[in-house]
């Protein structure tokens, strides 16, 4: 699965590889993709590196070699996993089976995936297989809507009792209030764990650490993705 600005980027490099026979300058994508910064195209060069679609090729400028396209570009159809998968939450997938939880076993227990990492610091890109999965009572979860998992990583919400690898139980929708904890997307391809306020037409992103600044941005730079139902810690 890829993000929406993943897939844009990787659909642009392939038809400038096929039009020009070179990829285009961090330049180009970035005027392509109507991002601010080059920084936004190195993180999404580097997601399309990991999972295995792009190559980059030591010691020449601008070398990037397309390895595989996606079904939705042309590619050779994948095996694909069941289960729900988030429309844009993409973040590494941890390594190895995911550790047992801590749970009151008097409760009925319901599988969710862990669809990768979400930042609880400066916003991270996010890339998701949504192969693990953690057991959580059913009593966690608000009964309405899709839920997923996310486990933290960074420090900006230990005042409101989450931790650096903590699992967050996340319900799947953007009908959220003023104080809720969030999983906001910022720009189309950063996501990060924060305490939501509304003013007037911006958006704050509230750290719960005072090592951390508040964020306000424009509110067609935010979108919500989900809010905070649970979190399970390991000892």
């Amino acid at each position: 699965m890829l993000t929406k600005k993943q897939m844009q980027l990787l659909e642009f490099i392939n038809s400038r590889m096929q039009k020009d026979g070179v990829p285009p300058s961090f330049d180009e994508m970035k005027e392509a993709l109507d991002l601010r910064s080059k920084s936004g195209i190195h993180r999404l060069i580097t997601a399309l590196e990991e999972r295995g679609f792009i190559r980059r090729l030591a010691h020449r400028a601008r070398a990037i070699e397309i390895v595989k396209l996606p079904e939705a570009l042309g590619g050779e159809p994948t095996a694909r996993t069941s289960g729900f998968a988030p429309r844009v939450i993409d973040g590494d997938r941890p390594d190895g089976p995911p550790p047992s939880r801590a749970m009151d076993v008097s409760a009925a227990a319901v599988s969710l995936p862990i669809m990768g990492k979400i930042a609880a610091g400066l916003p991270i890109e996010a890339v998701s297989d949504g192969d693990a999965g953690v057991s959580v009572p059913s009593t966690m979860l608000s009964g309405r809507g899709n839920h997923y998992a996310l486990e933290v990583k960074g420090d900006s919400m230990i005042e409101a009792g989450i931790n650096s690898g903590d699992i967050v139980v996340i319900q799947e929708t953007s009908s959220v209030r003023d104080g809720d904890i969030v999983v906001a997307m910022v720009e189309g391809y950063e996501t990060t764990l924060k305490t939501y306020r509304r003013m007037g037409d911006r958006i704050a992103l509230e750290a719960a650490n005072a090592a951390y600044e508040t964020r306000i941005l424009p509110a067609d730079r935010v979108e919500i993705q989900g809010k905070l139902v649970g979190l399970i810690r390991s000892y």
